[in-house]
């Protein structure tokens, strides 16, 4: 049994981004996912193992200070300060994992698409506040050159283009189409390959110290600010690298 989130990823705008258009009040979004999955593991032979998981998700999410926008909504009472709306859906989560040499592990990794709906915000989220959890793969090896050193590789990819209320472009707003209809405006983001590299080491037998880094382009393009300027998790002046160091420390 496994549990974890994603966030929460909020933002909190006092100086409120869409004030030239006559909002006056703070903005922000909240986005905040939990997972929840048993799981089961088979070895079909030696150094082989597959694995399945029940993805359960439950999200929240609330949104404040972007009203302005209801008079380019489906449903204009659903679109800014309804408190947190909730949602749970259900996945699957497929993995294999093998020894195809002495020293070297490779991995695979599959998630289905999650279905979720947040139906206080369906006038401001496309397909009437459908808000799926993208699908995403991934491969990776782990090699152990010497005694006490591991080296790891991965790349995953996260289809969010696939989901309408964050890969649809911002394009069917500006055509007439509204917030929250079928096939809606969306947040425009793009699919996302992330390249992982990391390395561990055992120094004592009460220390171990890791390094990493993951490099991945930012999903949001150029044209498709305007909605971003409040999604949670994206900075503009993000880089597309990231470098992690810890440490453990065994007393």
């Amino acid at each position: 049994m496994a549990l974890y989130g994603n966030g929460g990823l909020n933002t909190t705008c006092h100086d409120n981004p869409y004030r030239r258009f006559g909002a006056t009040a703070t903005a922000g979004v909240n986005l905040e996912q939990l997972f929840v999955t048993p799981s089961i593991a088979w070895k079909p032979a030696a150094g082989q193992s597959l694995g399945a998981g029940l993805n359960v998700a439950y999200q929240r999410f609330a949104a404040e200070g972007i009203g302005l926008f209801a008079g380019f909504s489906a449903s204009p009472d659903n679109v800014s300060e309804r408190g947190p709306g909730s949602s749970v859906g259900v996945g699957l989560r497929l993995g294999w994992s093998g020894a195809p040499a002495p020293g070297l592990t490779a991995g695979a990794t599959w998630a289905s698409r999650i279905h979720g709906q947040f139906k206080d915000y369906r006038g401001l989220f496309a397909d009437g506040g459908r808000f799926d959890i993208p699908e995403n793969y991934g491969l990776g090896v782990a090699w152990r050159p010497i005694a006490d050193w591991t080296v790891g590789a991965d790349v995953q990819r996260i289809l969010y283009s696939r989901v309408a209320a964050v890969g649809d472009s911002i394009a069917p707003l500006l055509q007439g189409t509204p917030l929250g209809a079928a096939g809606g405006p969306g947040f425009g983001w793009r699919d996302v390959t992330v390249f992982k590299l990391g390395a561990s080491t055992r120094v004592s037998p009460a220390l171990v110290l890791r390094a990493g880094v993951s490099h991945a382009r930012q999903p949001v393009p150029s044209g498709e600010t305007f909605f971003n300027v409040l999604a949670p998790g994206v900075d503009v002046r993000l880089k597309e690298a990231i470098v992690g160091i810890s440490c453990a420390w065994k007393t």
